[in-house]
C-alpha cells in the first residue's frame, strides 16, 4: 500500500531546505544549459546580448546588464552592449579608473551593495546615481584564450543581490564568455573578409589604371579608361575633372562623363572665390567632400550645368594631390541620390591619387620634373648649411656659445679621460656624448647608453655591474652589466646626479681602479670603459648638501663641458626650425617650401624652456598641421611664461627631505617606537630607514 506524503507541518525543516536546494541547483544547471544553447545559435554578439537579457530576467531579478570590452589598441574599456533602463548605452572608461577596468584588470569580481556608501569609481557612481541605480555587481569577462573585459548587473535597490549566488554568476559569466569570445571571433572574420574584398576591389581598380597610365598618351582616352574603372568598382553616373589653374585663380573643367558617354563640357572656367562650389570647398581643405540633393538644389549657376542640370542629387568630391601639391579635383555623381558611403569615399580617395598623377604626367610633367631637381638641390645645400665646421652631423648651430661647447668636446674626444656634461633638459647632452665617442680611438666598440634616473633604485646596481643566478629573488639568470658591455668602449650615464647615494661608492671605485664585482659573485672582474656623464643638475649644491659624494664629483669633474640653453643662442633657432621642417616632411611625405617671417620671428623669440627637444616637438606638430607648402604654426601658443631659476632638487624631493628632518629633530632622533619619527610620519621604520638613505639623511654628530 503506498505510503501518503507527509502533511506540510509534518516534513522535517531539513528535508524542505535540502529540497530547494536541489531545486535551485537545478534551476541553475539549467540556465547555464540555455545560455550555451543560446550561444551556440547567434553568431551577432548585439543580438545573442539582447536575447540573453530576456533569457537571465525569467530567472532573477535586475534592472540593467551591461558587457564592457577592452580595447588594447586604445587601451580603454567600452561598453558594447547596455540592456535595461539603468545601463546607459555608451560608456567609455580607462582601465584605472572603472569598476569594469578593475575587475578586468584584477580577475576578481566588485560587488557595490549601495553606491551611496561606495567611495570609488567616482565617475561610475555618479553615471549609476543618474540612472537611479542602487547596487551593481561586476565580473570579469575572461574566456580560456583571453581577457574580454567585464560582465555586470544594475539594480535599482540596495544590495539587491544579496540572495544572488555570486558562485553561479561567475559561472554565467564563464558561459557568456564563451559565448561573447565566439562571436568576436565571428565578427573579426566577416570583417577581415569585407575588407579583403575591398581592398582586392581597390587594388584592381588601381591597377587598372595603373595599366591606363601607361598604355594611353592621349589625355582623353585616358580619362574615358579611368572613368570607366572608377564606374566598376564604386557605381555612379558623372565623372568629372577640374583642374585648378594658379595663374587665373580658378578651375578649369578637363574632361566630364556623364552616364556612359562623354559630355563636352572642356574648357569651361570658374574662379576661386566662388565658395558656392563645393569642387572648391573640397581644394581648399585637403578633404573629400559629400553633398545630397539639398546642397545640389542651391549651387550657383556656373556649377549647375556639372551637378543639377545633369540630374545629380549626390556627390562626393575628392582633391586631387601629388607629392602634397594640390591639383585639382575629381568629381563622381548618382542620379538616384544614394549616398556615398565611407568605403566609397576611401577607395574614390585612392584613385584620386592616381587620378592626380595621370594629370600631372599628361599636363605638367616637365614643370613638376624641374621642380623636384629644384627641390633636390635645395634640400642638399640645406643639409651641408645646417652642419656646423666641426664635423657635428646631428647638432645644429653655428652660435658662438655652441661652437664653445663643440671646441671642447673635440679637444677632449681623442683623450680617455672622464667627461662631465651639464645642461638643462633637452640641450643634446646624449648628441655630445655620441660625438666624443664617435671621435675617440674607441669608436670600433661599442656606446652602451644608460639613464640613471629611469632605473629604479633597487635594480640600478644590476644593471650596472650585472648579477648572478641566484644573487636575489628572481635572478634566474646570469646578466651581463653594462660595464662589461661597455668594455673598450664609452658608457654614457645620463643623469648622472641621480644615482643613490649608497651606489656612489661602488661606481666611484670602478671610475678609480677599472674593477667591480657583479651582484652575488666574489669574482672581480676589469673593464676598459670610458665614462662620459650627463646632468642637468648642480652636482657642486649637491655635494654641499650631501646628497652627492664630493669624491665621485670630483672624479666625473675631468672635463666638465656646459651646453648653453637655446635661449641663449637665439641665432641657432632658424637653422634647427629648417632642419627639424625639412627633417618631418620627408617622414610624413609632405613639400614644405616657405617658413612665414612672422612664424620664424615668433619662434626665434620664445624662450624655449624645453630647449632645442621642445623645439623639435613643436615643428613636428607644425609639420603635422601643415596641409600645403607653408609650414602653419601655431604661433598663439608661443607665450613665454616667467621662467625661475632651475630647483636644484625637484621640489617633491625638497619637501620629503624637509618633513623626515623634522619629524626626526622633534622626536630627538628616534626612529621607531610608539614616539618616534616612523609612527610620526605614518611610516614603517624600514620604509622611513629607506627614504633616509636615499635622501642622505644621517643623524648629525654629538
Amino acid at each position: 500500500m503506498k505510503e501518503e506524503p507527509a502533511p506540510s507541518s509534518q516534513r522535517e525543516p531539513g528535508r524542505e531546505s535540502d529540497e530547494a536546494e536541489r531545486r535551485e541547483r537545478v534551476d541553475s544547471q539549467q540556465l547555464l544549459l540555455a545560455v550555451s544553447r543560446l550561444a551556440a545559435s547567434r553568431r551577432d554578439l548585439d543580438a545573442l546580448l539582447a536575447e540573453l537579457v530576456v533569457l537571465l530576467q525569467r530567472s532573477f531579478r535586475f534592472d540593467g546588464l551591461v558587457v564592457v570590452l577592452h580595447d588594447p589598441v586604445r587601451r580603454e574599456m567600452v561598453a558594447r552592449f547596455a540592456g535595461g533602463s539603468a545601463v546607459p548605452a555608451k560608456h567609455i572608461v580607462t582601465p584605472e579608473t572603472d569598476a569594469a577596468g578593475l575587475a578586468w584588470l584584477t580577475q576578481q569580481p566588485i560587488f557595490v551593495p549601495n553606491v551611496e556608501e561606495e567611495t570609488r569609481f567616482p565617475d561610475i557612481i555618479a553615471l549609476a546615481r543618474s540612472y537611479d541605480t542602487r547596487s551593481f555587481c561586476v565580473f570579469p569577462l575572461t574566456s580560456p584564450v583571453r581577457r574580454l573585459g567585464a560582465f555586470g548587473f544594475a539594480s535599482r535597490e540596495i544590495d539587491g543581490f544579496r540572495d544572488v549566488d555570486r558562485r553561479f554568476l561567475q559561472q554565467l559569466t564563464d558561459e557568456v564568455a564563451l559565448a561573447v569570445d565566439n562571436a568576436l571571433h565571428h565578427e573579426s572574420a566577416a570583417e577581415a573578409e569585407r575588407r579583403l574584398r575591398q581592398e582586392h576591389d581597390r587594388l584592381g581598380m588601381l591597377l587598372e589604371i595603373n595599366n591606363a597610365l601607361v598604355s594611353n598618351v592621349a589625355p582623353a582616352a585616358l580619362f574615358d579608361d579611368i572613368a570607366v574603372c572608377l564606374r566598376r568598382v564604386v557605381a555612379h553616373d558623372l565623372t568629372a575633372l577640374v583642374i585648378h589653374d594658379p595663374e587665373r585663380n580658378g578651375f578649369e573643367v578637363a574632361a566630364v562623363a556623364f552616364e556612359n558617354t562623354r559630355a563636352v563640357r572642356d574648357g569651361e572656367f570658374f574662379p576661386m572665390d566662388d565658395d558656392d562650389n563645393p569642387a572648391t570647398a573640397a581644394f581648399r581643405t585637403g578633404t573629400p567632400l559629400r553633398v545630397g540633393r539639398d546642397v545640389i538644389a542651391t549651387l550657383g549657376a556656373r556649377n549647375r550645368t556639372l551637378l543639377a542640370d545633369l540630374g545629380i542629387e549626390s556627390a562626393c568630391l575628392l582633391p586631387m594631390s601629388v607629392r602634397g601639391r594640390r591639383v585639382g579635383t575629381l568629381i563622381v555623381g548618382r542620379l538616384g541620390g544614394e549616398p556615398f558611403s565611407d568605403d566609397d569615399v576611401a577607395i574614390l580617395a585612392a584613385a584620386a591619387g592616381q587620378v592626380a598623377l595621370a594629370v600631372a604626367n599628361a599636363r605638367a610633367f616637365q614643370e613638376i620634373a624641374a621642380l623636384r631637381d629644384k627641390l633636390t638641390l635645395e634640400k642638399v645645400y640645406l643639409e651641408d648649411e645646417i652642419r656646423s665646421h666641426y664635423d657635428f652631423e646631428e647638432i645644429v648651430g653655428e652660435s658662438p656659445a655652441l661652437h664653445a661647447a663643440l671646441a671642447q668636446a673635440e679637444t677632449v674626444a681623442p683623450t680617455s679621460s672622464t667627461v662631465l656634461i651639464r645642461g638643462e633638459t633637452g640641450t643634446g647632452k646624449e648628441l655630445i656624448a655620441r660625438a666624443i665617442h664617435d671621435m675617440s680611438p674607441r669608436k670600433a666598440r661599442t656606446l652602451v647608453r644608460l639613464n640613471c634616473a629611469a632605473i629604479p633604485t633597487g635594480l640600478l646596481e644590476s644593471e650596472l655591474f650585472g648579477h648572478e643566478r641566484g644573487a636575489f629573488t628572481g635572478a634566474i639568470a646570469q646578466k651581463i652589466g653594462r660595464f662589461e658591455l661597455a668594455d673598450g668602449g664609452t658608457l654614457f650615464l645620463d643623469e648622472v646626479g641621480d644615482i643613490p647615494l649608497e651606489l656612489q661608492p661602488k661606481l666611484l671605485r670602478v671610475l678609480q681602479e677599472h674593477e667591480f664585482e657583479r651582484l652575488g659573485s666574489t669574482r672581480t672582474k676589469r673593464a676598459d670603459v670610458r665614462i662620459v656623464g650627463a646632468t642637468h643638475r648642480n652636482l657642486q649644491e649637491m655635494v654641499a648638501a650631501g646628497t652627492f659624494r664630493s669624491d665621485l664629483f670630483y672624479r666625473l669633474n675631468v672635463f666638465p663641458i656646459v651646453l648653453p640653453p637655446l635661449r641663449e643662442r637665439r641665432e641657432d633657432i632658424p637653422r634647427l626650425v629648417r632642419y627639424f621642417v625639412q627633417k618631418f616632411a620627408r617622414g610624413m611625405n609632405k613639400t614644405i617650401d616657405t617658413i612665414p617671417s612672422d612664424a620664424m620671428s615668433a619662434l626665434a623669440a620664445y624662450d624655449w624652456p624645453g630647449n632645442v627637444r621642445e623645439l623639435e616637438n613643436a615643428i613636428e606638430r607644425a609639420v603635422i598641421l601643415t596641409t600645403g607648402s607653408v609650414l602653419q604654426v601655431p604661433v598663439a601658443e608661443l607665450r613665454s611664461p616667467s621662467r625661475a631659476a632651475p630647483p636644484t632638487e625637484s621640489t617633491l624631493e625638497a619637501t620629503e627631505r624637509e618633513a623626515i628632518l623634522t619629524a626626526l629633530r622633534d622626536s630627538a632622533w628616534v626612529i621607531g617606537g610608539p614616539a618616534g619619527a616612523a609612527r610620526r610620519l605614518g611610516l614603517k621604520r624600514t620604509t622611513l630607514h629607506s627614504r633616509m638613505e636615499k635622501l642622505g639623511i644621517v643623524r648629525p654628530k654629538a
